[in-house]
């Protein structure tokens, strides 16, 4: 078996890392010791700035990002030593435990414990003045980072002229013609001073990179947009679906790749320099969000001749409007990017670098102005959308997943508030306060569309995996990795709504601290670490079990239920070293949980007795094992064919075939007899009455032959009939015979039956019914027997016979 040669090494590969990763400390190479000089001149310059408030947002993020640094270097120097240290804590504790009060000890030991606690207290000292110069840092970053959220506050609360008042039209509209005039005369001047000066040789490339980005803006935009049309009607099923969504990301790469050449074709004509150029330099990022929300009107509303599958549950004459309403939102996204970042700079909407780099053109009442026609246009948009998206329904047969109509559908009523909301501020005056409302919410629902067009690209790519089954997208495999998208743009949507960049890694550095939970410290890390350790120790545990399962046990003498239970046992045992392992590597300290251990074990015995009770009674059973499945059992009333053991509870079959699940507890508590335990074997008692009259010997006999007739009846002991009783009524006998399968005395006993009736009738005695003799011959049940004419003894009565 050449494929499975590679098993043995991959099995060694696993356990040696699944080995490294239990060491709980890996060598770390010896710290060096800060310049803690340096690092003091910094926190005094940035405490007396932060003091003064005279630093504008750039300034202050600067000296953040500085800190910063500082902060990683003294926390790394917080193990300045760290081996030495622990050498000598070593040596200090070889000498044995300090002597008491009023105690001592011999003079050498005193002397060696004096002078290695020096030597301690030397090579800690580095170390211990790095935790205080990090606790400075950190004071630092979060005055700072307080300073920061503080400025974004007052941006977003604070109050401009409102662009209602008529007297502020005739300046915006002055204002805005000035700022466009002086654009206009900057490029002119500055194409008549390079029309002298430059040579052709640039204009020549300055006019080749213009004519290529105005061919990818019109022509390429439209041989994209028809590739993935002609692409799909020559793909195969299975791969139709992922092809398609890779060729259509040229939707958004070729225009965006012509509009850096168009932007960067007009920097190097030189045209445009302080009024234009923060124009120009806005077109890419404005370009960015036209694009992809056209790419993504595109996807989340496809056209019929698109071969996308549309990942809503729309008609397509909504679907159509939808997707119109999506790209007029665009736009408006677009246009807002275009001039908040060159002409109408927002402060402390999104990030303070636009506003602190861009110089304002226009007033604040002006600015207000036009800030309120671009959020008006952008709410209508979004509300005309979101009147579209709101009547999402669940189809017949439901293919769409119920969750996702469900939070579009709330996206939908909310965004309809925010349409209304955000106009609303901006005419009272609240200009940053509804620009980030607004905007914020349009990019969420962007994001939104985005991982539901992934969530659909992944279900298609697993799908093609598995063969090209359909039916593969609804699996658990692509629900985990969307759920892990989901998880992953959390971050994202932080930004979306107004936090910044250090704020999130400020919140991966507290989150890599780690918190404490019951006396103990976790963190992602060792999370991280307990996951990935444990999953490979429960893939050992499982590679173990079935090399024991389909290799070695099948060639030892244990039965089937012997080798369920050694196999069970490993996957225990696996299980719990795996937990350990996985525990240690991670760094988790439990010992501080002893007393919170201590008070569950309470409750546990209380509340989760019976449950404790069958999971150990299962324990004793797959080891005694005086049952296995195949046996035929009776405990509690009920009569069946052990199916399946599991650790709380076995499950039986009855002849009728029902399944009754018995708890492990009752297995070991209550009486339980095993029919066909280390044998088949079993006797059957069959008792007969026949009338007074009748010869006895004539009756054995004839019950004998009948008895030996049968194939299933043993020899060795030979079948016995016992005359029990003589009474007024007939003569009692009892025909007994052991079985070498019980499970089939049923059948047995009614062939018997059937003997009686025939061999009696031929040998001349009457039955019973007849006119003659009616009381000659009965069969009945034996006095104080069960009412079933089968009693059923175990091997261990076979050696009761007459």
């Amino acid at each position: 078996m050449p494929r499975f040669a590679a098993l043995p090494r991959l099995a060694l590969l696993i356990l040696a890392l699944f080995l490294a990763l239990g060491q709980p400390v890996l060598a770390q190479p010896e710290q060096e010791a800060p310049n803690l000089t340096a690092w003091n001149k910094l926190a005094d310059q940035a405490e007396q700035i932060l003091e003064s408030g005279s630093a504008n947002d750039v300034r202050l993020q600067t000296i953040r990002d500085e800190v910063v640094k500082w902060r990683e270097r003294l926390k790394a120097g917080q193990s300045v030593n760290a081996t030495r240290i622990a050498t000598l804590k070593d040596q200090i504790a070889a000498l044995g435990p300090a002597p008491a009060e009023g105690q001592t000890e011999p003079e050498e030991i005193a002397a060696r414990r004096k002078e290695l606690g020096e030597q301690l207290a030397t090579l800690q000292a580095p170390g211990l003045q790095a935790v205080e110069a990090y606790g400075r840092a950190d004071g630092i970053v979060a005055q700072i980072d307080q300073t920061l959220r503080a400025r974004q506050t007052f941006a977003l609360i604070r109050k401009t002229p409102s662009p209602l008042n008529p007297a502020h039209w005739g300046p915006a509209v002055a204002e805005a013609g000035h700022v466009a005039s002086r654009i206009y005369a900057e490029a002119r001047g500055r194409w008549d001073s390079t029309a002298v000066s430059s040579d052709r040789a640039e204009r020549l490339v300055v006019a080749v990179v213009l004519l290529v980005a105005l061919l990818l803006l019109s022509r390429g935009r439209r041989w994209v947009d028809s590739l993935p049309s002609r692409l799909s009607a020559r793909a195969s099923e299975r791969s139709r679906a992922a092809l398609v969504f890779g060729v259509s990301l040229g939707q958004i790469a070729i225009p965006m790749f012509g509009l850096i050449l168009f932007a960067s074709a007009l920097v190097l004509s030189g045209l445009f320099d302080e009024w234009g150029l923060p124009l120009v330099m806005s077109l890419v990022g404005a370009g960015v969000s036209f694009f992809a929300g056209l790419w993504l009107a595109r996807r989340l509303f496809p056209a019929p001749d698109t071969a996308v599958e549309p990942p809503l549950p729309m008609s397509e004459e909504r679907r159509a409007k939808a997707r119109f309403r999506a790209t007029l939102l665009a736009a408006a996204l677009a246009l807002h990017q275009l001039f908040s970042r060159s002409i109408l700079p927002l402060s402390g909407f999104h990030s303070q670098n636009d506003s602190d780099t861009v110089p304002q053109r226009l007033s604040e009442a002006s600015a207000g102005v036009w800030h309120f026609l671009l959020v008006l246009f952008g709410a209508f948009c979004l509300l005309r959308l979101c009147n579209m998206l709101r009547g999402l329904r669940q189809p017949e047969p439901a293919d769409t997943p119920d969750y996702r109509i469900r939070v579009v559908n709330f996206l939908a009523m909310m965004g309809r508030l925010v349409a209304v909301a955000a106009p609303a501020l901006v005419a009272v005056g609240y200009v940053t306060a509804g620009n980030a409302l607004l905007w914020s919410s349009v990019m969420t629902l962007a994001l939104v569309g985005l991982l539901i067009i992934l969530q659909d690209f992944i279900a298609d790519l697993y799908a093609l995996a598995k063969g090209g089954d359909r039916s593969a997208r609804d699996a658990l495999m692509p629900v985990l990795i969307g759920f892990a998208l989901i998880l992953l743009s959390l971050p994202v949507f932080a930004l979306i709504w107004g936090a910044r960049a250090s704020d999130l890694a400020e919140a991966w550095t507290r989150a890599q601290q780690g918190f404490s939970l019951g006396g103990v410290r976790l963190s992602p890390m060792a999370l991280l670490t307990f996951l990935i350790v444990f999953a490979i120790g429960y893939f050992l545990t499982n590679f173990v079990q079935g090399a024991f399962r389909s290799s070695i046990l099948p060639k030892t003498k244990l039965d089937a239920g012997g080798q369920n239970a050694v196999t069970s046992m490993i996957g225990y045992v696996g299980v719990a070293l795996a937990a350990v392992f996985a525990v240690t590597s991670a760094g988790i300290d439990l010992t501080s949980l002893a007393f919170v251990a201590g008070a569950l074990s309470v409750g546990i015995g209380f509340g989760m007795q019976q449950v404790v009770s069958n999971f150990v009674s299962g324990i004793i059973l797959l080891v005694e094992r005086p049952i296995a499945v195949g046996d035929w059992i009776e405990v509690g009333g009920q009569q069946g064919i052990v199916k399946k053991m599991a650790v709380r509870a076995t499950q039986i079959q009855t002849f009728d075939r029902t399944q009754v699940i018995v708890p492990n507890s009752n297995l070991i508590t209550q009486p339980v007899t095993n029919w066909t335990r280390g044998s088949l074997a079993g006797r059957i008692i069959v008792p007969i009455t026949v009338g007074v009259t009748a010869d006895s010997r004539q009756v054995a006999a004839l019950l004998r032959e009948i008895a030996e007739d049968q194939p299933t009846v043993l020899v060795n002991p030979p079948p016995a009939v016992l005359l029990r009783s003589i009474t007024p009524t007939g003569q009692n006998f009892e025909l007994r015979a052991v079985l070498s399968d019980i499970n089939g005395g049923a059948s047995i006993v009614s062939e018997i039956n059937h003997q009686i009736l025939e061999r009696f009738a031929a040998a001349g005695i009457v039955l019973p019914g007849s006119v003659r003799g009616a009381q000659d011959v009965y069969l009945h049940q034996a006095e104080g027997e069960a009412p079933a004419a089968l009693s059923l003894a175990g091997p261990q009565d076979q050696q009761d016979r007459s």
